[in-house]
């Protein structure tokens, strides 16, 4: 089967698991041609024969402000399938995505190629971005136009129906973590660098968004460090990482926490972490969350969207409702001011990311891919 991924290429949750996934899909065999304006960062940690990264070019011209992405990557989906012969489209974050992708079957099929596409939602192309006025036909018409549709939380499905008119099937396939790769490794020498006195280590990862209220970790750390010793570790970067570097500054904590920019090698980081905090406004599943739990790593988050469905109250961390600062950093307090009750917040947080593991969640795509080119080729077949 070859099959073409169209994502965002960025440390994004959507692209994340874009890239994942077409990594994972290879190594059983599949040929997978990744579609997008740059090579996805994931892409850069080793060769991978059965992967193939396809460029979306888009030119420049004095008359657009704005360049037409969307009809460059429309142009550049029919390429590539013409000329690969793809049997599937899936298409991560619906926005222009699905809609560059009913735009490139309807010149395909003018030349007498068709192609079945399935749109997979991540979050904000749905709660925030899709809501827009400027937007929600478009989202509307391209998610209903996919030949499937998936969603990586039962919290995301919820909401869609309830802010979308979708006349078809949404399969919740939940986000999978790699356990080859995010597992918990000796990095001691690289934890007592950071904290030498065994100060505990806490981390944010994200892209720095206002929805990730990135402005709280430093709040709740700010709590955490009046009871117990402790480093902060900020990973990633974006619109709201220059304000948190001041607000850490005019508090004094800019001494006990490092800005580390964005970074490759993050299970190396959460090798010698001891707790994740993740205070969103809006988070469709977490999977950042869960690459931390994957590496023995509780989590401290809000209770928004789909994070009840992978961080578990009392025991793989705590959730909190969206701004409350002062529940989270007792729950901070709570797991880290005591060795044996972090050791089995530990436990239990890897022994539930296990249950997210590539080997449970790669099959569930791999029988849609199936089911949806079977029912394509007959719809094909019963209209000639």
């Amino acid at each position: 089967m070859k099959i073409g991924i169209v994502c965002y290429p960025t440390f994004g949750g959507s692209g994340v698991l874009a890239t994942e996934l077409g990594i994972a899909l290879s190594d059983k065999g599949y040929e997978v041609h990744f579609i997008t304006y740059e090579q996805p960062v994931r892409l850069t940690q080793g060769f991978h024969p059965n992967i193939y990264f396809h460029e979306v070019k888009v030119p420049t011209y004095p008359l657009f402000d704005f360049p037409p992405y969307e009809t460059a990557l429309a142009s550049t989906m029919v390429h590539v399938i013409t000329t690969q012969q793809l049997d599937l489209l899936h298409l991560h974050y619906a926005i222009p995505h699905a809609s560059a992708a009913y735009f490139a079957r309807q010149i395909l099929r003018k030349t007498g190629r068709d192609i079945p596409f399935i749109t997979t939602l991540h979050g904000t192309d749905i709660t925030l971005v899709g809501r827009e006025s400027t937007y929600a036909p478009v989202v509307t018409f391209s998610i209903n136009e996919s030949d499937a549709i998936t969603a990586v939380s039962d919290s995301l499905k919820a909401e869609t129906l309830e802010s979308f008119d979708i006349e078809k099937e949404i399969h919740v396939i939940p986000n999978f973590v790699d356990v080859k790769r995010f597992h918990n490794t000796d990095k001691n020498h690289f934890k007592k660098m950071l904290a030498p006195e065994g100060e505990r280590i806490l981390v944010h990862v994200s892209n720095f968004r206002s929805v990730k209220r990135v402005p709280d970790v430093i709040k709740i750390f700010a709590e955490v460090k009046k009871h117990v010793p402790a480093k902060l570790l900020m990973i990633g970067d974006g619109p709201e990482r220059q304000n948190t570097e001041e607000l850490a500054r005019s508090m004094g904590l800019y001494s006990d926490i490092r800005f580390l920019g964005k970074q490759e090698q993050i299970s190396e980081i959460l090798s010698i972490t001891d707790l994740f905090i993740l205070p969103s406004a809006t988070e469709s599943f977490g999977l950042s969350a869960l690459e931390a739990m994957a590496c023995s790593v509780p989590v401290i988050s809000t209770n928004a969207g789909g994070l009840p469905e992978i961080n578990v109250q009392g025991k793989t961390g705590f959730l909190s409702d969206v701004g409350d600062i002062e529940d989270m950093a007792k729950n901070a307090i709570h797991i880290l001011s005591d060795d044996e009750r972090l050791h089995q917040f530990k436990k239990a947080a890897i022994a539930h990311a296990r249950k997210f593991e590539k080997q449970h969640i790669i099959p569930q795509y791999e029988q849609l891919y199936t089911d949806v080119i079977a029912g394509y080729k007959r719809v094909v077949c019963t209209q000639q």
